[in-house]
């Protein structure tokens, strides 16, 4: 479950991370009232208004409406109301929403922590999240922090530096320093920056965080550690311990099919190809998308039924797939294991008959537990629904669909 920055600040002052300050606004009126509580608490007449949306590069991208980047600072209150404005309401485009954006809802007016001071400020970057293949957490952090981190992992992977922890023991003292060590850090900043590493390590395990993003990590001119954006990623497998954290997320910001997927316990990801899929397991899924694309065709989503799959469940996936106008050829695809074929033949047909006239080439490949029952079922319905026995015949189907 992804999380907009002003909620996983909130979240990181709970384990005494120092942030940037910060009001999330809904209105200009509320964008008001927070520029003169921020200049009243910190006594700068400067601001930063952020959109929130799930999706980075917000300071490199632009809204669609009036042109303006998706972060700006306002020098006094008029400006802040200006950007205000521009930002509520409109959509804002970046390298990961694509052309389409996303509408900015709310924003962050925060605190400018670009201040003067007696040493040189610095921004770096830092992140924690699962590395798989070791069975650890990895802290992946870099002296060369800001908005153009893909480019320093691209251009120059030697200044991006790792740092693993074992579950079972935790980040270490030691592991804080040599953190804080390959960052060229020293004095206040060095153990400044010790007490942040270890804080948002507890952070991440508390949160039960599948990923969580510092960039920058600011080296204020007072030697100060602050976290002035932040990306947090929940795992959703865990919510049950958080029930108060699943309040926080924002359905506006995901696919609507998604969430309606969810609503059945389908796992379901919305894809831009033509070809929609229905599978039970997400290997056979993956397999099956690998057919589709060597047939000529390009998935147009990634759903998989599981296991405990009925006539009501596939009836919702059908029409979840249904809803994407670039469908030209629908493909179920399952494997009776625990699932029972005859189950999802039925599903089939109470979906197309409830859904009336389908004008798309419906595949059907059933294999497994009640798979003869099942095609018969299909063969007698009077459908024009085309079955197959072999993956090779199904693949050959969707050829002809997608020609």
């Amino acid at each position: 479950m992804n999380l907009h920055e002003y909620q996983a600040k909130e979240l990181l002052k709970k384990y005494n991370v120092p942030v940037q300050e910060g009001f999330a606004c809904s209105t200009v009126h509320e964008a008001e009232e927070a520029y003169r509580q921020i200049k009243t608490q910190f006594g700068s007449s400067f601001a930063v208004v952020k959109a929130q949306i799930h999706a980075g590069g917000r300071g490199k991208g632009t809204i669609k409406e009036t042109g303006i980047n998706g972060v700006k600072v306002g020098k006094n209150l008029e400006d802040v109301v200006d950007i205000a404005k521009k930002l509520l309401g409109g959509t804002l485009v970046t390298i990961q929403t694509g052309p389409a954006g996303k509408v900015v809802n709310k924003i962050l007016v925060a605190q400018d922590i670009y201040y003067d001071g007696p040493s040189e400020r610095k921004e770096f970057y830092l992140s924690i999240l699962l590395d798989r293949s070791k069975g650890e957490n990895v802290i992946m952090y870099s002296t060369e922090g800001g908005m153009n981190i893909e480019d320093v992992a691209h251009d120059t992977p030697e200044k991006i530096f790792k740092e693993w922890v074992h579950p079972s023991g935790g980040l270490q003292p030691f592991q804080a320093r040599k953190i804080a060590f390959n960052l060229g850090l020293s004095g206040e900043a060095f153990k400044s920056c010790t007490r942040f590493v270890t804080q948002l390590y507890s952070a991440f395990i508390g949160l039960d965080c599948s990923m969580l993003e510092i960039n920058p990590m600011f080296k204020a001119a007072d030697d100060k550690i602050v976290a002035v954006d932040c990306k947090m990623n929940l795992d959703d497998n865990a919510l049950m311990r958080h029930a108060d954290l699943a309040s926080l997320r924002d359905v506006s910001e995901e696919d609507p099919t998604e969430v309606e997927a969810g609503k059945y316990n389908l796992n379901f990801v919305k894809l831009d190809g033509n070809v929609g899929c229905m599978v039970n397991g997400a290997g056979l899924a993956m397999a099956t998308m690998d057919m589709i694309k060597l047939s000529g065709g390009e998935p147009a989503n990634f759903l998989d039924v599981g296991g405990t799959a009925n006539a009501q469940t596939v009836e919702a996936g059908f029409k979840i797939i249904l809803k994407d106008p670039n469908v030209k050829a629908i493909l179920i695809n399952i494997f009776g294991g625990i699932v029972r074929c005859d189950r999802v033949a039925q599903g089939v047909i109470d979906a197309y008959k409830n859904l009336g006239n389908i004008k798309i080439p419906i595949i059907v490949r059933l294999q497994g537990t009640n798979a003869e029952e099942a095609k018969k079922l299909i063969d007698e319905s009077g459908l024009k629904v085309q079955s197959a026995i072999l993956l090779s015949e199904a693949a050959d189907l969707v050829k002809k669909a997608v020609a």
